[in-house]
């Protein structure tokens, strides 16, 4: 009996316990199923769904003229889902009848494989059932085009199952030209030049996408669940497309010639601080030149043309005038422990201020400096007056503050004075020099330099950068003394060889620096040669800068011989084309510019704009208005952009060759087209 009561005690307790167990469990599903089910259920979701990012339509870059400077292409992943309603009903019949000439239209588009490869693709991804097999990777827009008029793939997604994701790649048309100001936008990478400063305004925001598992690692989007990317906006820059080309071909040719190791041109309009153009070019190991670093914001010691600096300030506190007579020592004077050189052998003694202007003399303006030597801080009053102590606040990131020292200064010296009057112990960009010497152009008001005009949102206008003047820098009465010096370097100085013959007058001052050469110092005889000045002197249109950098040991490097050449090429150019009154007007009036403009906006544009229903507004209306019919329109000056959208209600087959607008067509204007046809675009 007693074990019998022990089996018995053993079967209950196991009993009890397994229904103790069942009872758990039983509580444990009722809390997962209606308690926590809705936790539970959201967890599932977010494991089978997900939402993915849909990138904004990027903003295009614009010269001031229209052009585009940098843009986004779109690039095409394709997709194909064998599960497509279309590709299952009667029993795949839709499939079975276009797959042999899918294959054979997919070979003669790749080139990749024979016509059987494909088919046997095609019928093994459609015996898996998979929903969303990675097709083809990073198809242009012209490839992608003849892919959809392939057969099955031309009837739709819901029916050919054929999946095409956008995505864009960033390019800039022109190249080398001002590409380091303009920048290349990188998603993951640093950027640079315009592409950094405006960021926030051209990436728009971007899209969300809900995507759903439907295979391991496999996504397929949901309909119905997309928020749609808001696209950025367009900027216009201040950039001349033809005076960028001008100055880039100027520098780049001194550059060559010298085997130079850097240069920076920048021009610059006088009267509304736009910059016109602004090069940078480095040489690079194999010897060429790139738009590397923008050298234009880069501080350096600038030389002789600080000169400027010195004259106003001694000038404006009448310590002297340009006819007081100066000691030259004959180029060499010892101060202290130190000896100034001119950086030309000559004879001269005593001569006139204007004259040691014109000669460039460093012994004279250290001399000049040395007028403040009991009152130094009031000499640097005069350059924090000249803003050579901040940055010029231009709208590009990178400019770096100025070093002007003071008496606080821990490397001020006994010859730190001396030495800043002729543009040394200071540490300025070219910019901020040309900003200078474009208000002794502008009657004596400084500009603040910009590259951006406007903000765009699909052509119209929706912030505009106006010019702004920061402050007048002298008296008039110094302003015209320091004007006609400008002009008496060009005309008897260091500058004369260089513009003899000009048809026009030129105001400007040479530089030739002896720079440190990182830890080699001052050793190494590297030069920074350079020439700022501004045309035509008697009615300033633009100030120009320009600043090389030399090779060790250079040949030649004198800024008479080196900087100012490219000046002069440049202002020839410029004044031929635009300026000479028997010449003008031979560049072509600036087209008004509709590559983002949306259609229903374009007349309130075209009457802003004061044009009338002719011309090249009159060819957009009626491009508009015909759009959808089946008479070729003329599409010469459009953008590739609303060419593709005209051509594809016209369901033709596109191909383009180049970058820029549309200047021939295969299909001439006026003759009908049907779909399908094929018409080839050559922009410019």
């Amino acid at each position: 009996m007693e074990v019998k009561q022990d089996i018995l005690w053993r079967v209950y307790l196991s009993f009890i316990g397994m229904v103790v167990m069942g009872i758990i469990i039983l509580g444990k599903i009722f809390v997962i199923q209606h308690i926590q089910g809705s936790y539970w259920r959201s967890m599932a979701d977010s494991l089978q769904e997900r939402y993915v990012t849909m990138n904004a339509e990027r903003g295009t870059i614009y010269s001031d003229d229209g052009q585009m400077l940098s843009t986004s292409v779109p690039f095409f992943d394709i997709h194909l889902d064998m599960m497509a309603d279309g590709l299952r009903e009667d029993q795949g019949k839709l499939f079975r009848d276009h797959v042999d000439s899918l294959a054979i239209g997919l070979s003669q588009l790749f080139h990749d494989h024979p016509a059987s490869w494909y088919r046997s693709f095609l019928w093994k991804a459609y015996r898996s059932r998979e929903r969303y097999i990675l097709f083809k990777k990073n198809l242009d827009f012209q490839t992608y085009q003849r892919l959809s008029q392939l057969p099955l793939f031309r009837l739709g997604r819901n029916r050919s199952g054929m999946i095409a994701e956008m995505h864009e790649q960033r390019i800039n048309p022109f190249g080398l030209l001002a590409n380091r100001t303009i920048g290349l936008w990188r998603p993951h990478a640093p950027n640079v030049g315009l592409e950094a400063t405006y960021d926030s305004v051209l990436r728009g925001k971007d899209g969300r996408q809900l995507m759903r598992k439907v295979a391991a690692a496999t996504y397929a989007p949901v309909e119905g669940y997309t928020l749609e990317p808001e696209n950025g906006k367009d900027i216009q820059t201040t950039i001349d497309v033809y005076i960028q080309d001008i100055a880039e071909q100027a520098l780049y040719d001194m550059l060559d010639s010298v085997q130079a190791r850097y240069g920076t041109c920048i021009v610059m309009d006088v009267k509304t601080g736009q910059i016109k153009a602004i090069a940078n070019l480095g040489r690079q190991p194999d010897g060429s030149y790139w738009e590397d670093y923008n050298y234009a914001l880069l501080n350096t010691e600038p030389g002789s043309i600080f000169k400027l600096a010195t004259s106003i300030a001694v000038l404006e506190d009448h310590l002297v005038s340009p006819q007081t007579q100066i000691n030259l020592y004959q180029g060499a004077l010892k101060l202290g422990n130190r000896t100034v050189y001119d950086a030309e052998h000559h004879q001269e003694t005593w001569v006139s201020v204007e004259k040691a202007f014109e000669l460039s003399s460093n012994v004279g303006f250290a001399q000049l400096a040395l007028l403040y030597k009991n009152h130094p801080m009031q000499f640097i009053a005069h350059l924090r007056k000249l803003r050579l102590d901040r940055p010029t606040g231009i709208d590009l990131l990178g400019e770096q503050a100025p070093l002007i020292k003071t008496p606080q200064s821990r490397t001020w010296s006994a010859t730190t004075l001396p030495w800043m009057g002729f543009g040394y112990e200071v540490l300025v960009s070219p910019l901020q020099m040309l900003t200078l010497y474009n208000a002794v152009a502008n009657q004596g008001w400084m500009m603040k330099p910009y590259l951006v005009k406007q903000i765009e949102d699909f052509g119209e206008p929706i912030k505009t950068f106006s010019p702004v003047r920061l402050e007048k820098i002298c008296s008039d009465t110094v302003l015209h003394q320091v004007q006609n010096m400008l002009r008496a370097v060009v005309t008897d100085g260091t500058a004369k060889k260089a513009f003899q013959g000009a048809p026009y007058a030129v105001a400007g001052k040479t530089g030739t620096a002896l720079v440190a050469d990182g830890k080699a110092g001052y050793s190494n005889k590297v030069y920074q040669s350079s020439f700022v000045g501004y045309f035509p002197a008697d009615d300033p249109q633009y100030s120009c800068i320009v600043v090389v950098r030399s090779q060790p040991h250079p040949r030649v490097y004198y800024g008479a011989d080196v900087a100012a050449p490219v000046f002069r090429k440049i202002a020839d150019q410029l004044y031929a084309l635009q300026l000479s009154p028997s010449n003008k007007p031979n560049l072509p009036p600036a087209q008004p510019r509709v590559d983002s403009i949306r259609w229903s906006a374009l007349p309130v544009r075209v009457q802003r704009m004061g044009l009338k229903w002719g011309g090249v507004a009159k060819q957009y209306v009626e491009l508009k208005n015909n759009s959808s019919g089946q008479v070729m329109p003329d599409l010469t000056g459009l953008g590739l952009r609303d060419a593709l959208v005209i051509l594809q209600q016209k369901g033709l087959q596109v191909k383009f060759s180049g970058v820029g607008k549309v200047i021939a067509q295969s299909l001439p204007a006026g003759t009908f087209v049907r779909k399908g046809q094929r018409i080839e675009l050559t922009l410019n």
